[in-house]
């Protein structure tokens, strides 16, 4: 008879093991205290398909305290689906006293999009401020300034999913700053008025397609930089330079190209003079022996030459200094 009772008492430690495990009745108590429709069968089923009661229940209850009333089904299909079901629950939470139109789709849409809805929230209620890093521009007048914004931003819920982030924000205020300074004529205009980039730069709309909406725009600081201009110029001016200094050797090299092939042709000519000079005697030979040059024209055309070179001498000593004058020249000494 004892065994028996033994044996119903370990079935019923099983059996109570086992309902614990699938129906955990601290959990279950809070939500018939809070007024949540929830029963045995519901956190067995939440079991069976791995899911956690207090990730799902313990929200549920808070939203439900708040105004809010979410089902099961829904918190714990957003739970299977990988989202985060207490951070939602808080977002709604916080829209809803905030007075913010925000449903649990949208909300849940947002967290499983890798948006932490919380967190628009929460900026939705408390605009963010993000601070830009310095950015460099050059007026027309070539002056370069360095500028820092503070760009105060407000989260769109309604742009959330799809929107462009911070980093898009901060890249068009940049882009605007400096279409605003590079527009400006001067850069004393930009440091008398700062605030007119800023109101140029939000009158372009630079919050379109993004997930926030942008407030105010604001100069923090502005620094003046480099004069770019004058360093264009004269870099300009060195590389003009550069470009004449090449085209002058190219000249000069040129001028020697000539200079050597007049050189060559004059030696060219020359040699053909020496040629023509030296088949004189042969000719003067030739004529003697066909009778056609007699004794008495060579010696008129030796005395013809030899007048030419006395010629030629006299005229190179008057052009000598008096001491050289009386040097042998090529006909014989003087």
């Amino acid at each position: 008879m004892w065994i028996l009772w033994i044996v119903v008492g370990v079935l019923a430690f099983v059996v109570l093991n086992i309902f614990f495990y699938f129906v955990p009745v601290g959990l279950w108590i809070s939500a018939l205290a809070a007024g949540v429709p929830v029963g045995p069968l519901t956190f067995i089923g939440m079991r069976l398909r791995k899911v956690s009661p207090h990730k799902v229940i313990n929200p549920m209850i808070a939203a439900w305290k708040a105004g809010i009333k979410l089902s099961v089904s829904d918190l714990e299909a957003h739970y299977l689906a990988g989202g985060n079901v207490e951070r939602v629950v808080r977002a709604l939470i916080s829209a809803d006293k905030a007075g913010i139109p925000l449903t649990f789709k949208r909300a849940a849409a947002i967290d499983l999009a890798g948006r932490d809805v919380y967190d628009a929230v929460a900026m939705s209620v408390n605009p963010r401020v993000i601070q830009t890093p310095k950015v460099s521009a050059v007026a027309k007048d070539g002056i370069e300034l360095m500028a820092i914004a503070r760009v105060t931003v407000r989260a769109n819920i309604d742009r959330l999913v799809g929107g462009a982030t911070e980093e898009t924000v901060i890249a068009r205020v940049g882009e605007g700053i400096v279409s605003a300074i590079g527009s400006a004529n001067s850069y004393k205009e930009v440091l008398e008025n700062p605030d007119s980039i800023s109101k140029l730069v939000l009158s372009k709309g630079l919050d379109a397609g993004t997930a926030f909406e942008i407030l105010s725009i604001d100069i923090a600081d502005i620094d003046v930089g480099r004069n770019i201009g004058a360093e264009l110029q004269t870099a300009q001016a060195e590389a003009d330079l550069k470009v004449a200094r090449a085209q002058a050797e190219v000249r000069r090299a040129q001028a020697v190209a000539r200079e050597q092939e007049m050189k060559a042709l004059t030696q060219e000519r020359r040699a053909a003079v020496v040629e023509a000079e030296a088949e004189i005697p042969r000719a003067i030979a030739e004529a003697f022996r066909k009778g056609q040059l007699g004794i008495m024209d060579y010696y008129r055309l030796r005395n013809i030459q030899a007048d030419t070179q006395m010629r030629e001498r006299l005229a190179r000593e008057e052009g000598q200094p008096p001491e050289t004058r009386g040097e042998q020249g090529p006909g014989g000494s003087a």
